[in-house]
C-alpha cells in the first residue's frame, strides 16, 4: 500500500496525506483528515522509508490469508503443527471472500513484517496485490489459485475420479454425480467422474449432473437410475438420504452412495455413509513446509500435493439393485414363544409342571424370516408388535440376523404377541397363541410398504394375521411378479379367492384334514387344493416327510434322518428352505429334498429361531448324505 493508493481511497491529494501522517494537519479540517486517518489504520499502512529499514530482519512468523476460513479447521491445524515444529508463530486471517477485507488483511501481514504468507486469493484480480508482499521480499505459496501455475491445490479431480471408481468396482454402470451450484470444488469432483467415466468407456449423458438444489432427478431414482451416486459435499449426501427415505428407498440395497468428507466428526455422527475424507490437514502439512523451504531459500523436488484417498467404509456401498438376488419377502405373524418343558402334554384336569423354559422371539412370520437370511437369501418382515419390552427383543433379533425389519411396525396401543408352548420330551409340542398385535396387521400397512416388493422372488404368507391382509399381501406379490407360498394355521376353512392367489400351498397333515375332510386320500387331498386354485400342493406329513403334487413332479419324498427335541419350526425351516432354493434354480423336487434336510435340523435342538440352519452347514451336511442333490 503507497500513499498514492492512500490518497486515492480518501479521495484527496498525496500532498494532503502526507501532512495528515506527519501531523502537519493544522490547515486541514477534521473530517478529511479523520477520513483519512482511518484509512491509514484500516491498511496498516507503514511509510516506505520504515519498511525498507525493516524489511531485511527476519521475524520467524508466517501469515495465512484465507479466502474463507470455514471448513478449514483441518487445514489450519496441519498448517499449525508444521510451523511450531520449525520454530515460526502464526498469524491467520480471513478475507471472508471480501477484496476490500483481502487489501486489508495484506497491508497488516506487511505491517507485521511476517516471513511469509499462505495465501488463497479471493478472486483472480487479487494478484495484483502481491507486489506489497514482493516489495518487502516476503515469500509466499499460493493455495487453491487456478490463475497462479505456482498455486498448490488439493486434487479434487482425482479424488472426484476414485469416488467414481469405486462405484464402478461394485458393477455400477448407471451413475450420478450430485453437486453444489456455484461450487468450484463441485466443478473439480464433477471432471474427475467424467473422466474416469471416459477411461472406463462408459457414455456420459447430462442426466448424470444431479444438482442438489433441483428435485427433477429424484424421479429417476425411482427407476433405479441412477443405481450409484458420487456425492462433493457430504451435507448434500444427508440431505439426499432424508429424501430417500421420504420414499422408502434404502442405501445401499436400492442405491449406493459414496462422498467426500470435510471434517472427521461427520463419520462419527453419521457413520452410515462411505466416504472419502477430503486431506485438509495434510494439505495444511504440505503448504506450511513448501513456505518453509521458500522462507530458507531450501531446495525442493516437491512441485505438486499428492496423497492417497481411501475409502473410510463400505456401509452405504452395494452392488447394484438390478444384479441383485431377489428377496424373499414374509408376511406373518411375530411373537415372543414362552417355551415349558414338560413330561407330558397337558389333560383336562391334569396339572404338569416343569423346570425349565426359555424365553425367545417366534412367530411363523418371524421365524420364516430368519430362516431365509440364515440361508443367505434377503429377507424382508412385515408385521406388527406392540409398545413393550418384548418388542425390544423382536427388532433386537431381526437386527442380529440381519432380516429387513423396515416394515415391521410397533403399534403402542398393543402388546407384542405371545405363544405359550408345552413341549414333550419327544418333541411333541402343544401351542396357545397369544395374538396381540399380530390381529391388527392391516391391508393398509401393506399398501403403505408396496416399494418393498420390487425385486422380490417369492413371498412366504401363513394366517396367523387377518385374512384380508394376507390376500392383500398375495395380491401385491403377484403385482411385482413374486410367487406366493401359503402356510396355513389355526383355520376350518380356506378362501378361494386367496388360493387361486397361491402358487405353493402347504398344510401339514392335520390342517389338510381339517381344511379338507371329506377326502381321505394325500393324494386326492393335494389334487383339490389344486382344483380351488393353488398350482402346487406339498402337504408334510412329519416323520413320514412330504408329499408334493405339482404339474412336473407327484411324488412322497421322506423325511431326513434326525432325532427329535423339537417339532415346533420344522415347518418354518422347510418353507424358508424350499422358498430360498427355488429362488436359486431348484427343480420343485429337489429344493422340497433340500427344505426337508433344513426342517430336520431345526426339529433336533430346542426352540426355532436358534435352531434354524446355515446355508454353508445344510450344504455341507447334504454332500455328506446325497451329493447329488446340489450339483
Amino acid at each position: 500500500m503507497t500513499i498514492k493508493d492512500i490518497a486515492e481511497l480518501a479521495g484527496v491529494s498525496i500532498s494532503t496525506v502526507s501532512k495528515i501522517i506527519n501531523n502537519k494537519d493544522e490547515n486541514i479540517n477534521i473530517e478529511t483528515r479523520n477520513r483519512v486517518l482511518k484509512i491509514v489504520k484500516d491498511y496498516n499502512y507503514i511509510p516506505y522509508s520504515t519498511v525498507r529499514a525493516n524489511s531485511t530482519t527476519k521475524t520467524f512468523i508466517l501469515g495465512v490469508l484465507l479466502k474463507s476460513k470455514s471448513q478449514t479447521n483441518l487445514f489450519l491445524n496441519g498448517i499449525i503443527k508444521i510451523a511450531q515444529e520449525n520454530g515460526y508463530s502464526i498469524l491467520i486471517y480471513d478475507s471472508m471472500e471480501d477484496p476490500t477485507r483481502e487489501l486489508k488483511n495484506i497491508t497488516s501481514l506487511c505491517k507485521n513484517n511476517v516471513d511469509g504468507v499462505i495465501w488463497e486469493p479471493v478472486k483472480e484480480e487479487s494478484l495484483t496485490h502481491k507486489f506489497y508482499f514482493e516489495k518487502q521480499d516476503i515469500e509466499i505459496c499460493y493455495v487453491n489459485t487456478p490463475a497462479n501455475p505456482d498455486s498448490y491445490f488439493i486434487d479434487f479431480i482425482q479424488m472426484g475420479y476414485e469416488a467414481t471408481n469405486i462405484l464402478l468396482r461394485y458393477g455400477h454402470t448407471k451413475v450420478g454425480c450430485l453437486t453444489k451450484p456455484n461450487s468450484t470444488r463441485s466443478d473439480m469432483v464433477f471432471e474427475g467422474f467424467k473422466k474416469c467415466l471416459f477411461d472406463n468407456e462408459i457414455t456420459y449423458n447430462d442426466n448424470m449432473n444431479l444438482s442438489i438444489e433441483s428435485t427433477e432427478w429424484y424421479n429417476h431414482i425411482l427407476t433405479h437410475n441412477p443405481t450409484g451416486i458420487v456425492s462433493t459435499h457430504y451435507a448434500s449426501s444427508l440431505i439426499l438420504m432424508e429424501q430417500l427415505s421420504k420414499i422408502q428407498f434404502l442405501i445401499p440395497y436400492d442405491l449406493s452412495l459414496v462422498s467426500l468428507r470435510d471434517d472427521v466428526r461427520e463419520d462419527i455422527r453419521f457413520p452410515m455413509i462411505s466416504s472419502i475424507k477430503i486431506p485438509y490437514y495434510e494439505f495444511g502439512e504440505f503448504s506450511c513446509k513448501r513456505l518453509i523451504e521458500q522462507c530458507e531459500k531450501k531446495e525442493s523436488p516437491v512441485q505438486v500435493f499428492q496423497t492417497d484417498f481411501p475409502l473410510e467404509n463400505t456401509s452405504s456401498l452395494d452392488i447394484p439393485f438390478s444384479s441383485r438376488n431377489k428377496k424373499i419377502i414374509v408376511v406373518g405373524s411375530v411373537n415372543i414363544d414362552v417355551t415349558l418343558n414338560v413330561n407330558e402334554l397337558p389333560q383336562p384336569g391334569k396339572t404338569v409342571s416343569t423346570n425349565k423354559h426359555s424365553i425367545m422371539t417366534g412367530g411363523k412370520g418371524a421365524n420364516q424370516a430368519v430362516g431365509v437370511a440364515k440361508l443367505g437369501s434377503d429377507a424382508a418382515l412385515i408385521g406388527k408388535v406392540g409398545n413393550d419390552y418384548e418388542s425390544n427383543l423382536v427388532y433386537s433379533c431381526m437386527e442380529e440376523n440381519n432380516v429387513d425389519a423396515q416394515a415391521l411396525k410397533r403399534d403402542p396401543h398393543l402388546e407384542t404377541g405371545k405363544a405359550y408352548i408345552h413341549l414333550q420330551n419327544d418333541g411333541e409340542s402343544m401351542i396357545t397363541i397369544l395374538t396381540g398385535a399380530n390381529d391388527h396387521l392391516s391391508s393398509e400397512d401393506i399398501y403403505s410398504h408396496t416399494k418393498l416388493f420390487e425385486n422380490t422372488g417369492y413371498c412366504l404368507l401363513q394366517t396367523e394375521v387377518p385374512e384380508e391382509t394376507i390376500l392383500a399381501a398375495a395380491k401385491q406379490a403377484h403385482q411385482y411378479g413374486a410367487k406366493n407360498i401359503l402356510k396355513p394355521a389355526a383355520i376350518n376353512k380356506i378362501n378361494h379367492s386367496l388360493l387361486k392367489l397361491i402358487d405353493i400351498f402347504v398344510p401339514n397333515k392335520k390342517e389338510a384334514e381339517i381344511l379338507c375332510p371329506n377326502i381321505p386320500d394325500i393324494k386326492q387331498k393335494a389334487l383339490h387344493f389344486m382344483d380351488m386354485g393353488a398350482k402346487t400342493v406339498i402337504i408334510t406329513l412329519g416323520r413320514s416327510g412330504c408329499y408334493v403334487q405339482s404339474t412336473s413332479f407327484s411324488d412322497y419324498i421322506p423325511a431326513a434322518n434326525f432325532i427329535p427335541v423339537d417339532t415346533t419350526g420344522a415347518a418354518d425351516a422347510f418353507i424358508a428352505a424350499l422358498a430360498v432354493y427355488l429362488s436359486s434354480g431348484y427343480s420343485i423336487e429337489n429344493a422340497a429334498k433340500i427344505a426337508t434336510y433344513a426342517a430336520g435340523f431345526c426339529i433336533s435342538r430346542q426352540g426355532v429361531i436358534p435352531a434354524l440352519v446355515d446355508r454353508n452347514s445344510l450344504e455341507t451336511y447334504i454332500k455328506s448324505i446325497e451329493p447329488d442333490l446340489l450339483s
